[in-house]
């Protein structure tokens, strides 16, 4: 793997068969990491690197500040979000089929006695799969006719560094399973993000006009993803 270096900043550098140079910074430290193409010389790399550089500081400043929550043992009492809204966990142990129930301010994690952690985590993870599922289709459907574009398909799965993604010759959307526990502005914002990109590929002028456009307050529930709390395991978008 290539390195640059830029003052006290390391960015790590690896070449691959593709047109464009990218940029991204990773949670929860703000390592850096240029993907560019094969032919393009360390030099070029580096001019662009500098010219990201308050960028690249910029994002690095709001990790470093990133609340972060502590690790989860579903247990009860314990904070748990749904649609951005606190609520606190109830244990409730049966011999039946494992369930969740959303009360007023609690969910309820119907379960047998002797469940694992990391079991009491795959089912509270199913729900949030299960009830963005139910909410999405309704964004789509809002939202395709008015930007013109059609998604295929739509997935959720854990990402560890995107809130979204796009393929764009499938047409189809990935969705980070946290949104679920975001407000439901900010994944619509997702939603939307990710629907641009049907109709530009990259995040230029273009893209963000696009934005502006569609959302015109997109910036706002941008930012609002990006103070909420990390969970202990971190995302970016």
């Amino acid at each position: 793997m290539l390195k640059i270096k830029l003052g006290n900043i390391s960015i790590e550098v690896e070449k691959k068969n593709i047109k464009n140079i990218y940029l991204s910074i990773y949670p929860p430290l703000g390592k850096v990491k240029i993907s560019a193409p094969q032919r393009m010389d360390l030099n070029t790399i580096r001019i662009f690197a500098i010219s990201k550089l308050s960028w690249i500081k910029k994002q690095q400043e709001i990790f470093k500040n990133q609340a972060r929550e502590a690790p989860r043992e579903y247990l009860t009492r314990e904070s748990h979000y749904f649609k951005g809204k606190r609520y606190l966990l109830k244990i409730v142990e049966r011999e039946a089929k494992p369930k969740v129930i959303l009360r007023h301010n609690e969910i309820e994690l119907h379960l047998r006695a002797n469940t694992t952690s990391k079991k009491r985590q795959q089912i509270l993870d199913e729900w949030y799969r299960a009830e963005l599922k139910k909410i999405v289709p309704k964004l789509l459907e809002k939202w395709e006719p008015k930007m013109g574009v059609k998604c295929h398909e739509f997935g959720i799965k854990k990402m560890r560094t995107r809130w979204g993604t796009c393929n764009i010759d499938a047409k189809r959307i990935w969705l980070n399973l946290e949104l679920a526990k975001k407000p439901p502005q900010c994944l619509e914002y997702v939603v939307v993000h990710e629907l641009v990109h049907l109709l530009e590929r990259k995040h230029n002028n273009r893209f963000i006009a696009f934005m502006d456009e569609f959302m015109p307050q997109w910036r706002f529930y941008k930012e609002q993803l990006n103070i909420l709390p990390f969970s202990h395991i971190d995302w970016n978008y």
